[in-house]
């Protein structure tokens, strides 16, 4: 895992598959958002340990490298009402549809990851909802953006400038331009979820995947949703 400061009060987890982030409150008041893999947690906390003390961890979607190692923390675990029956294992999360350019990546990181049905669920799971503020951040809004999974969410931040895009946007490996998310079930709905995101007001962008963008990503937001819709993105 490679641990990466984006400034002292963020740092970027970065796994083989997915990456995680520690948001610092005030000293030591420290929030996970995604918690990487089966088997991260111990991992994790050494990093924590460091900066303070996980109070919850907000998972953005379901998917095994942002949920797997949730259930390895003795904290609540916040996620939205439609993803919280797939992390408490009552039940397996829909796959996603892929496209054909997808299906050997797919693959690929399948193969590095352990499935979610190895993972220890949560003991204390919170249902969120959209626009719900949370309590870190100087109140993150909870943003519903279906379509990467049914109950995928972005955390906005908006006193610090700051937006978490979960796998709805994310950068390319390659060239780090930002992108629509792979992986999806439903593509047409995740590009209407960009579009609402690119709306939001943030200088800083953090995605599932993928180098963050840490200066006007609003218009970086802007500029990927209208390469997709071939129409501006309105703020």
């Amino acid at each position: 895992m490679d641990v990466i400061e984006l400034f002292p009060r963020l740092h970027l987890l970065r796994f083989p598959v997915g990456q995680a982030y520690l948001w610092r409150d005030g000293d030591r008041d420290l929030t996970l958002i995604d918690a990487g893999p089966v088997g991260a947690g111990e991992r994790i906390a050494a990093v924590a340990e460091r900066l303070g003390t996980v109070r919850r961890i907000v998972l953005t979607h379901f998917h095994e490298d942002h949920a797997g190692g949730a259930g390895e923390w003795d904290v609540p675990v916040l996620v939205h009402r439609l993803d919280a029956p797939y992390v408490r294992g009552e039940r397996p999360g829909p796959p996603p549809v892929l496209e054909d350019w997808e299906r050997p990546i797919h693959a690929e990181a399948t193969r590095h990851l352990p499935p979610l049905s190895q993972a220890r669920r949560p003991a204390r799971v919170v249902e969120l909802s959209d626009g719900e503020v949370l309590d870190f951040g100087g109140g993150a809004r909870v943003v519903h953006v279906p379509g990467h999974t049914e109950g995928s969410v972005a955390l906005h931040l908006p006193e610090q400038g700051v937006l978490f895009t979960g796998d709805t946007v994310a950068a390319s490996p390659v060239d780090g331009t930002v992108m629509l998310g792979v992986f999806n079930q439903d593509r047409e709905r995740t590009l209407r979820s960009v579009r609402e995101l690119a709306a939001l007001d943030a200088e800083i962008a953090c995605f599932g995947h993928g180098d963050p963008v840490t200066a006007d990503a609003s218009a970086v937001l802007c500029a990927a949703a209208a390469r997709y819709t071939g129409t501006p993105a309105s703020r």
